[in-house]
């Protein structure tokens, strides 16, 4: 449990999170990973409503704070496969907890 006040390694930890998790699409990406690699285009279909830009965009992202891994395969047509890392299946407990906080807010806020 955290403590209460502003311990200000809490609030920078907290801020580095939630930097690295910013926005609607990075943790059902990284969620959409937990079954296994994808291509760009099944990542696609696996993540309803976002763009193919903004996955591009949310991909390098995740990239760049070692989340995912981008596998260039030797094939042809090259293939390329996203992979969810050691570190990016670490937020597997936040994201069951999401899950079953989702659950209890609808019922809170939609009565459902």
């Amino acid at each position: 449990m955290l403590t209460t006040g502003g311990c200000p390694k809490t609030i920078l930890s907290i801020k580095d999170a939630l930097e690295a998790l910013e926005g609607r699409w990075r943790l059902l990406i990284l969620f959409a990973l937990s079954s296994g690699s994808m291509r760009f285009g099944e990542l696609s279909r696996e993540v309803p409503g976002i763009t193919d830009k903004m996955l591009a965009k949310e991909l390098k992202s995740l990239e760049a704070h070692r989340l995912i891994t981008r596998e260039v395969q030797a094939t042809y047509p090259q293939t390329v496969l996203y992979t969810i890392t050691d570190h990016g299946r670490s937020l597997e407990r936040v994201m069951q907890e999401l899950h079953y906080w989702g659950l209890l807010h609808r019922q809170v806020v939609m009565g459902r």
